[in-house]
């Protein structure tokens, strides 16, 4: 069965401004949305992610073998910031789009749906 990633994005200057009731309706929302797509069978992973500010990002000059360099932050300044994902297993692209409108993110900011590439096994 087709897998697809749909990856969960809020905007950049909403991050950390959520008020605990904001905070305890929007675990409220996902945790309704894992309920039921979890019954349906159709998550087959996702997580979280930490604060953009936790992040580092590693860039290898002159390729494999290269000076390894390493930033604290995101690879890029971007006006919306990836939160979490799920991986979604369903029979089609117009099922996972039909769960991914489901994803509260897709209400609070955006939700891309990816195909995954699958790669045969010998």
């Amino acid at each position: 069965m087709p897998r697809y990633a749909a990856l969960i994005y809020s905007p950049a200057e909403t991050q950390g401004q959520a008020t605990p009731d904001e905070q305890q309706q929007v675990m409220a929302d996902y945790t309704e949305f894992g309920e039921n797509a979890g019954a349906a069978g159709v998550i087959a992973g996702g997580e979280a992610l930490h604060d953009t500010n936790t992040a580092t990002t590693i860039q290898v000059k002159g390729g494999k073998g290269g000076e390894a360099v390493f930033t604290d932050g995101p690879f890029a300044e971007t006006k919306e910031i990836l939160g979490g994902f799920y991986l979604l297993e369903v029979a089609d692209l117009d099922e996972a789009l039909k769960w991914a409108q489901q994803i509260p993110g897709a209400w609070y900011g955006k939700v891309e749906v990816r195909p995954i590439m699958e790669f045969e096994q010998e």
